[in-house]
């Protein structure tokens, strides 16, 4: 790993450790055997060591989604593949996700920083909103939207059909956040929530 992902990897680890506002430059530059002035040649402040580590996230669930043969962030590339996906390839599909976003390191130690930070720091907080609760839900109600309108699915209420389908993933990722051990609890009960959303709203219809 070269200096630079040093960098961000060491500044990502203290972040989720201590919180974004108790870290310092000098704290960074120590973890990874640097001095400061070396540190800046890189980077010019803490900041832009924060930003470095949100694109190399962006970066890493690109190549995730690439690998399922999805995009991940329009929903418009994406309807025709879960038009015509069977609930099985859902059911794959939405494990290999959910265990991304569990497992891969950048994501948890980044979630994990801003859970701390949500109740100190408004920007952060609205970070966390953002990428954990406003992004997924604009996807997702997209994506039901027009598999609704090609017939697959039906409801007279895509925003509530999308709570449906998103709330209860993203509140197994905050109980396996917590409590690790719960994770074969949470594969289960996603795939039996997949497979009831399918019955509820027709795709198997």
């Amino acid at each position: 790993m070269d200096t630079k992902h040093r960098i961000i990897d060491e500044a990502l680890t203290l972040f989720s450790e201590k919180g974004y506002a108790n870290v310092f430059v000098g704290d960074i530059a120590e973890r990874v055997g640097i001095k400061a002035p070396s540190l800046y040649k890189h980077y010019k402040n803490k900041r832009a060591i924060f930003d470095a580590i949100i694109e190399e996230m962006n970066l890493r669930f690109a190549e995730q989604a690439k690998s399922l043969n999805i995009n991940g962030t329009d929903a418009v590339a994406d309807s025709g593949i879960y038009e015509n996906m069977s609930e099985e390839s859902l059911l794959k599909l939405g494990r290999e996700l959910f265990l991304y976003f569990l497992h891969d390191d950048y994501n948890s130690r980044f979630r994990k920083m801003l859970t701390i930070e949500q109740f100190n720091n408004k920007e952060l907080a609205g970070m966390y909103s953002k990428i954990y609760v406003d992004d997924p839900l604009s996807y997702q109600g997209m994506l039901l939207g027009m598999v609704t309108a090609a017939g697959i699915l039906h409801t007279d209420n895509v925003e509530i059909m999308t709570l449906h389908f998103y709330a209860p993933i993203y509140y197994l990722l905050t109980i396996c956040d917590r409590d690790p051990d719960r994770e074969p609890w949470a594969l289960k009960t996603m795939d039996d929530h997949i497979r009831q959303f399918n019955r509820l709203y027709g795709r198997n219809a």
